[in-house]
């Protein structure tokens, strides 16, 4: 349980850090250098351009898998009753829609060949935290599950 909770903990810090660490690096040309895009990059341009994808995105990016960290922690510390699993567990699968959004549109750029995108560590980084959360969830809830029966 210990590990539990000081890998979900590890996650408050480590989702700010892949916000903004580079998703990807994208140029017009392979001349000139490649622009570093992070999440809060790509929202600050999603902002001036479509206020409704920048408010998905921010809901997918920022506040669904730190609110299940959150939530998690709380249910870890016996803050929050296990009854709650179920819904952080929609919030973790809505995280990673913003993973899905990413790969489309890494691939969708790729496809159109007018440009040059290369994925970066913190998509990796990124993806990293998303899946961990997931795990975590998965195993709270058979701890809880256990606990329970016991």
């Amino acid at each position: 349980m210990k590990l539990l909770k000081l890998l979900n903990l590890a996650l408050l810090i480590a989702f700010p850090v892949a916000w903004f660490a580079p998703l990807m690096r994208a140029g017009i040309l392979p001349l000139f250098g490649l622009s570093e895009i992070s999440i809060i990059s790509g929202l600050q341009s999603l902002w001036s351009s479509d206020v409704f994808l920048a408010l998905l995105v921010t809901f997918f990016a920022l506040f669904a898998p730190y609110v299940k960290t959150l939530g998690l922690a709380l249910v870890h510390f016996d803050l929050l009753s296990a009854r709650a699993l179920p819904a952080l567990a929609i919030l973790g699968k809505l995280a990673m829609a913003d993973i899905f959004l990413i790969a489309v549109y890494i691939t969708v750029s790729k496809g159109i060949g007018v440009g040059r995108i290369e994925t970066a560590w913190g998509l990796y980084l990124f993806s990293g935290c998303i899946l961990l959360q997931l795990a975590l969830g998965m195993l709270t809830k058979k701890r809880n599950k256990m606990r329970t029966s016991n």
